[in-house]
């Protein structure tokens, strides 16, 4: 090859890998803390993909913070609650505790019941593809809005409101007489029925169940069960995401209009909102200003 055309191919490549690095960038998650309290999120890396860094970290009240996700990420991400460290150093929360021990979730997932936002960036036609899941339980509200996307099915999605209050007996998860966390029914009972699994392993044979059907109309965009595809996945191109820890149902809008940040909220009851207006309760008991009440 003579220098004229070494040099050519040299040029012909630079383009190359110029345009397909502008057509694949990295995405952000901007990450929320809006709850009263501090939350410690938690991040598992699905296998196979390139590690996001770092797998957990402290979030105190009003903050936020930033990540760089590697193109074709994909994984979970969820919010730790009252964590504490013990003399040995040795860190645990009461609920969605990862198990690690440390800040870090080192490659661990989330203990049930663990409200969880899943995401596959850069999938199948370029698409990302995230919902917000009940499937294995809730602890915490959480809204994920997505930035500067593209698609039919690029919308907000996520739970609103503080299901813990109005939890049924019998998927609660108590600490000093407090409410703290709901269970799934597949963790609770452990029946096939209700976890989809054995001869309940198909959209035909698991139908929803009365306590899916609970989660499915308090948090309608979110995973309910199994199979909850439908109405609970979401695809964008070209998005970065908020991820937000107790959003305010009824007071995001117009915060997120105010900010130039305005996205299709998911669905709450208008008379839940009426009366959460005035009371901060619905009448299920569920609490939505999760700064006042």
């Amino acid at each position: 090859m003579d220098h004229h055309h070494y040099i050519i191919l040299v040029i012909t490549l630079i383009l190359t890998f110029s345009s397909l690095s502008s057509l694949v960038q990295p995405t952000t998650f901007k990450i929320i803390n809006r709850c009263r309290h501090t939350v410690w999120p938690g991040i598992l890396t699905g296998a196979d993909r390139p590690l996001l860094n770092p797998t957990g970290f402290a979030l105190p009240p009003g903050r936020s913070r930033t990540l760089r996700v590697p193109v074709a990420w994909s994984g979970r991400l969820w919010g730790r609650t009252d964590c504490t460290t013990n003399p040995n150093g040795q860190l645990t929360c009461v609920t969605a505790d990862c198990g690690s021990g440390k800040l870090e979730c080192q490659g661990r997932g989330a203990e049930p019941p663990a409200t969880l936002v899943e995401f596959t960036l850069n999938g199948d036609q370029g698409l990302d593809f995230y919902d917000v899941s009940l499937v294995d339980g809730y602890n915490l509200p959480m809204l994920v809005i997505p930035r500067d996307g593209k698609g039919a099915a690029c919308s907000s999605t996520g739970c609103l409101v503080d299901l813990n209050r109005a939890c049924p007996t019998a998927l609660r998860v108590a600490q000093s007489r407090s409410v703290v966390a709901c269970k799934s029914a597949c963790e609770a009972f452990g029946d096939p029925r209700f976890c989809c699994s054995e001869e309940f392993n198909t959209p035909d044979t698991c139908p929803p169940t009365e306590y899916s059907t609970y989660f499915k109309h308090v948090c309608p965009r979110s995973y309910s069960y199994a199979y909850d595809d439908k109405t609970s996945t979401f695809t964008c191109v070209g998005a970065d995401y908020m991820i937000i820890f107790c959003p305010l149902p009824y007071t995001s809008e117009k915060l997120l209009e105010a900010r130039q940040e305005k996205a299709d909220l998911p669905l709450v009851n208008k008379t839940m909102m009426h009366i959460g207006r005035h009371s901060g309760l619905s009448p299920f008991g569920l609490c939505f200003d999760f700064l006042l009440c």
